[in-house]
């Protein structure tokens, strides 16, 4: 974490926008660190939330943006070779496969919200041929929410960044876990919710 809080605070903003454009294309850089750090350093920086979020949000896109288009002109059969060379990809993109086959357009904005799936669903959406527009819109909405709360705990609670720091690296587990669970109730009892109204919708038309 040192190394990146260094880069981040040699080159501020270009380094903050570079880090999360790579985590958004797959590089092994966790946004559960970055983006809190990122919103610490952009407090002792004087940058403004809304200046961050918006640098943020622009690099996310920016990455979703590459892996979009290289699933979009290699397809599922580069998938296919990817996972077979890499096994520890065919857990997160077959799950995204299964969300967007549920779900469509809509599954690229959840996904957003599910750490196994947010970075990979750019590879899925573009080899199933989700047009740009779209792509780009649930995408923006989802990166939006997700940098919004890891950013802003780092950012508002810059104050305390000693105690947050310490406290964020000995529990990082527990609160990615438990994160991720309250972030799968909220999804599951939305999609099941909204599958009750369009069953209920559908036995009214008939």
């Amino acid at each position: 974490m040192s190394f990146v809080e260094n880069i981040i605070e040699q080159y501020g903003v270009a380094a903050i926008f570079v880090l999360i454009l790579l985590e958004y294309a797959c590089f092994p850089i966790s946004s559960e660190i970055i983006l809190p750090l990122a919103g610490v350093l952009g407090a002792g920086l004087s940058l403004p939330f809304g200046s961050l979020l918006l640098v943020s949000t622009a690099a996310g896109l920016g990455g979703t943006s590459l892996t979009y288009g290289i699933g979009r002109f290699g397809g599922s059969p580069l998938l296919e070779k990817a996972m077979h060379r890499f096994p520890s990809l065919e857990k997160p993109v077959l799950a995204s496969y299964r969300i967007f086959g549920n779900h469509g357009g809509a599954a690229v904005f959840l996904s957003r919200l599910v750490p196994l799936c947010r970075t990979y669903i750019g590879f899925v959406a573009g080899a199933m041929k989700q047009p740009i527009g779209s792509y780009l819109f649930c995408s923006a909405l989802g990166i939006l929410l997700w940098n919004t709360v890891l950013t802003g705990l780092g950012y508002y609670f810059y104050q305390y960044r000693n105690t947050f720091f310490l406290l964020f690296d000995r529990y990082k587990r527990w609160i990615f876990v438990l994160g991720s669970l309250l972030l799968f109730l909220i999804l599951l009892c939305r999609l099941s919710r909204g599958r009750r109204q369009s069953g209920a919708d559908r036995a009214e038309s008939e």
